[in-house]
Formats: structure tokens, C-alpha cells, sequence
């Protein structure tokens, strides 16, 4: 039997997705989208989690209407909204 608190519910880019609760959100998106970018950089190239601890910050996505924050170092929380730059494709 898996408890409620097991698994929690956040949307990327306006798509639900259900995800093992303490799951960050680079490896949630990562579980949406597969190995992409998930923001372009200023040249037009696309980006994606590079070092896994922060230090690269190539993760930086709009969580909860809060841009720029680092997805490898944020844990996923019920209800929350995570927006990507990449378009799916």
C-alpha cells in the first residue's frame, strides 16, 4: 500500500504531472520531457540541468511565478507550477 503523501502533483508548462513526493523539479521536468532544453540562452541555444548541485545554474526555471530559481536544488510540492523556456517540441 502506498501512502497519500507518496506522490504529489505539479503542472509544467500547463500539463499536470504526477511525481514521488521529494522529487526535484529538474528531475520532474526531466521525467515531462525527456533530456532537452528547458530555457534558451541568449544566443538561442538550448539549455537543460548541467552539474545537479546549483553550481552551474543552467536549471533556472519560473516556479510558482518566481523566475530564475534553481530546479536541481528545489524539492516539488503539491499544487506547484513550473514553467519552462524551451517550447515542447
Amino acid at each position: 500500500m502506498v501512502a497519500d503523501d507518496a506522490f504529489v502533483v505539479v503542472t509544467i508548462d500547463g500539463v499536470p504531472l504526477e511525481v514521488p513526493a521529494q522529487t526535484t523539479v529538474a528531475a520532474a521536468v526531466f521525467r515531462r520531457y525527456g533530456v532537452r532544453g528547458t530555457r534558451m540562452s541568449v544566443s538561442g541555444q538550448p539549455r537543460a540541468a548541467f552539474c545537479g548541485m546549483g553550481v552551474c545554474q543552467e536549471c533556472r526555471m519560473t516556479i510558482d511565478a518566481r523566475a530564475h530559481v534553481l530546479a536541481c536544488q528545489t524539492v516539488c510540492r503539491n499544487g506547484m507550477t513550473i514553467a519552462t523556456e524551451a517550447k515542447p517540441s
